[in-house]
């Protein structure tokens, strides 16, 4: 595990504190999370991206349209 250094307003790690506190917690702990939640989201968003490129790769189909048997055959 690596350290890092950084640096805030005192107040507001002073309220970061109270809050880790009244969670029983850490603000070591809670950074963590923090960043945890980072990582999952842009992995999320990277599975939504890919989900919008496959659609737009398929655009050849409708929902509602009856094809030929040529289309049905397309490859």
């Amino acid at each position: 595990m690596k350290n890092i250094t950084l640096s805030a307003q005192d107040d507001l790690i002073d309220s970061a504190r109270r809050i880790a506190a009244n969670k029983n917690t850490s603000l070591n702990i809670m950074f963590r999370e923090w960043l945890e939640e980072i990582n999952n989201n842009q992995a999320q968003t990277n599975d939504k991206d890919r989900l919008i490129n496959l659609w737009e790769k398929t655009n050849y189909a409708r929902v509602g349209k009856k094809l030929s048997r040529e289309e049905m055959n397309e490859r």
